[in-house]
């Protein structure tokens, strides 16, 4: 990926060059005409066009935001409630993601999200301990995660 960054940008200089013109719309065009090569040749790179991690990086950083708005809304009313009417408790969630690196963004993305905490990792990094303010049902929770959060950190990862 960082190859393929240093070439498109090496690209956006060549062009720039060719063209004699040194201004921020030179390097824009140059940069898109480096991306349109190296998405041309994209099948020949051993680790695929880079713009799709990008894409999923941005993918991803759009779901936290996303989740961290929706829980944070859920927090407030819970907080605004006259009555409380939640049931706190703490679940083991089994990851499949296998690289420290994504078990630790994972553990993150969850501690970040008001209303769930990341207690501990277990040593094969394999099972998450969670804590949640309203536990309803540790299935459906157990599924929200692996369908938001693990998804998109596969496709950043992987």
């Amino acid at each position: 990926m960082a190859l393929q960054i240093l070439l498109n940008f090496l690209i956006a200089v060549i062009w720039m060059f060719l063209n004699n013109n040194w201004s921020a719309s030179g390097l824009i065009v140059g940069y898109m005409i480096g991306l349109a090569l190296i998405g041309l040749f994209g099948r020949f790179w051993p680790q695929g066009f880079y713009m799709r991690k990008v894409w999923a990086m941005i993918k991803l950083l759009a779901l936290f935001i996303k989740e961290l708005f929706k829980s944070s809304f859920v927090v407030i009313g819970q907080v605004l409630s006259p009555k409380l009417n939640i049931r706190p408790g703490i679940f083991a969630y089994k990851t499949e993601l296998t690289g420290d690196w994504e078990v630790t963004i994972l553990a993150n993305l969850i501690t970040l999200t008001p209303g769930t905490l990341t207690l501990d990792v277990s040593r094969e990094g394999s099972t998450l301990y969670i804590h949640a303010m309203d536990i309803g049902d540790v299935d459906k929770l157990c599924s929200e995660i692996r369908s938001t959060f693990e998804k998109a950190i596969l496709e950043v990862t992987r």
